[in-house]
């Protein structure tokens, strides 16, 4: 429940402007989850969700004016949450999670912008990651399991 609706949190980010707490706590419940402000403070904590620039609005830290290493962090604490196991085929990964933790994974490694990965599709336990090539798709396991330990 927790991964969905971090999942929910960071779609709605990346939708709309959301200036405070409130206004993305009616958000998440208009999306089904009922969440106090001490949870959603968690969620926004967990996801590295900062909140600025000229606007005023929360942003993931992969958006524009946010902190490369903020994006490094959340991206070691997903692959040291949620990260079971990864099969590499050829140019191929197949990285495991636990049951509805892929998407929230999928996300982390689609913001970090890794040279490494040309894209990922994600399942609710399993991700497909595709690298450019065989050389570099061995590189991207060691960086990941080096993250994830």
């Amino acid at each position: 429940m927790k991964t969905r609706r971090q999942s929910i949190i960071l779609d709605i980010v990346q939708r709309e402007p959301i200036h405070n707490q409130e206004q993305l706590r009616h958000c998440v419940k208009a999306a089904g989850f009922d969440v106090t402000q001490a949870t959603l403070s968690r969620d926004i904590r967990d996801l590295g969700l900062v909140k600025g620039g000229s606007d005023g609005v929360y942003r993931t830290p992969s958006q524009p004016g946010t902190n490369p290493m903020a994006v490094a962090s959340i991206l070691q604490r997903s692959l040291s949450d949620y990260l079971a196991r990864v099969d590499r085929v050829n140019h191929m990964l197949l990285l495991r999670t636990g049951p509805g933790q892929a998407q929230v994974l999928g996300v982390a490694l689609d913001r970090a912008g890794l040279p490494e990965i040309v894209g990922t599709v994600a399942g609710d336990d399993t991700i497909l990651v595709i690298a450019p090539d065989v050389r570099r798709a061995r590189t991207l396991v060691k960086r990941l399991e080096d993250f994830s330990s």
